[in-house]
């Protein structure tokens, strides 16, 4: 039966806390991750919300963890180090729950901060030898950001979906593109959306769909 669900889990360093929006009948499992942690960041962002019920929708077992010291996760904020271990410890958890699913695909989703971390989470995957199948980056976090810090942001693949809004004043288009040109990514570009997205993340949704589309 579909719905959504709260989990406490065991992490590396204590309990995780997240929101599983589940499909009638989960073909696969979605990661999503949210914005920063000390800027007011937790699973229930908007941004953050569209994409888990996008990939609900699109068949996903869709999980929403909190990050480390939000809501009932334990532990302090790690500057993506300890956060990507975490997530880690999400999807082994996440392919426990659902044995059913042999090698269940897996994407990987997050705004802001939450991308960040994605890129280092995908790293992780494709060194241990079990890739996820779709990275979906959405105001990614790269370069200098203010009142924040310098973001190295993991090179990714040629087919990750990086989605940008033109006024985004919280992570600027051109540290996005900077990243983006020597690792040859496209960058999905919505004009006129600024970094949370107002009013357009029917936009979003649409392109996750049109891309799912294309990759299935």
């Amino acid at each position: 039966m579909s719905g959504a669900e709260t989990q406490l889990i065991d992490g590396p360093d204590g309990a995780i806390e997240l929101i599983v929006d589940l499909p009638d009948t989960p073909r696969g499992i979605a990661l999503i991750c949210h914005p920063h942690p000390l800027f007011g960041g937790a699973n229930t962002n908007k941004v953050t919300y569209t994409l888990a019920r996008t990939l609900r929708d699109l068949g996903y077992a869709a999980l929403r963890p909190n990050f480390r010291g939000v809501g009932r996760s334990a532990g302090t904020h790690d500057h993506g180090g300890a956060e990507t271990r975490d997530m880690l410890a999400v999807l082994e958890w996440a392919r426990a729950r659902w044995p059913a699913l042999a090698e269940p695909p897996v994407v990987l989703a997050g705004f802001s901060f939450g991308a960040f971390v994605q890129t280092r989470v995908a790293r992780a995957l494709r060194e241990a030898g079990t890739p996820a199948r779709r990275l979906i980056l959405v105001g990614t976090a790269a370069g200098f950001v203010e009142g924040a810090r310098q973001y190295d942001t993991e090179a990714v693949g040629p087919d990750t979906l990086v989605i940008h809004g033109s006024k985004d004043t919280t992570v600027p288009l051109a540290n996005v593109l900077a990243w983006a040109e020597p690792l040859e990514v496209p960058v999905m570009v919505v004009p006129g959306a600024e970094h949370f997205f107002h009013g357009r993340l029917h936009i979003l949704r649409n392109i996750i769909e049109r891309a799912s589309c294309e990759c299935d």
